[in-house]
């Protein structure tokens, strides 16, 4: 999909630039994260965003999830992986508030030690999260399942964009995973696919294809 040219200069930007963890920092928040685990048990990992159409892991099992406290956001800037430092894009956070249908995948106990520190590489570069161990509902009952919430102490939280904001700032940016505006349909259509309903993101999605038929019709 084509980056869409930006239509304002007047958009909100993030005043730091990230900083990246060192791998000591990162594989340090791994143990913590992985203290409890008594290593002979399989665990289960919470995708809200990406990890649900490209998890890049084995799983044996995945179930439809309900997260309560947290919600789906569009509330982290993305300088690298869908934008730039000059034009940054936009990935999904589990923010407070509200709840979250997503998926939840169980991992074999003999995997764990590689796919997550596969995950910390992916989700834990800069430290914009805090991993937690919390209760999903599920149809076949609770699990406890990892999921990354959002720091909002982090320099790249973002909140309080307008609904052309986010439209102007995803359908511009595109980084080394691609444009953002691709990551965002995707995720739409993953959740789609699912039978999970997000109304927001299902709004946005409208609005992102209606700018492309403006654009380029």
């Amino acid at each position: 999909m084509t980056v869409i040219p930006s239509q304002s200069s007047e958009l909100p930007a993030p005043s730091e630039a990230p900083t990246f963890l060192t791998d000591d920092q990162r594989h340090a928040s791994m143990r913590q994260a992985l203290a409890g685990w008594s290593g002979d048990t399989d665990l289960w990992i919470y995708a809200y965003g990406s990890l649900i159409w490209n998890p890049e892991f084995d799983f044996r099992e995945q179930r439809l999830s309900t997260l309560r406290g947290h919600h789906r956001a569009l509330c982290l800037w993305s300088r690298v992986n869908r934008g730039t430092p000059q034009t940054p894009g936009l990935v999904f956070g589990l923010d407070r508030g509200g709840s979250c249908r997503g998926v939840t995948f169980r991992i074999p106990a003999s995997t764990v030690p590689t796919t997550f520190e596969a995950l910390w590489r992916r989700e834990m570069a800069t430290g914009a999260y805090h991993p937690r161990w919390l209760r999903c509902e599920t149809d076949s009952g609770p699990v406890k399942a990892l999921a990354f919430v959002i720091d909002r102490s982090n320099p790249g939280y973002v909140r309080g964009l307008l609904d052309h904001q986010t439209v102007e700032i995803v359908c511009r940016a595109s980084g080394s995973y691609g444009p953002c505006i691709d990551y965002v349909v995707q995720t739409h259509q993953a959740l789609s696919a699912a039978g999970i309903e997000d109304k927001k993101l299902a709004r946005l999605a409208i609005r992102l294809q209606e700018r492309l038929a403006t654009d380029y019709r």
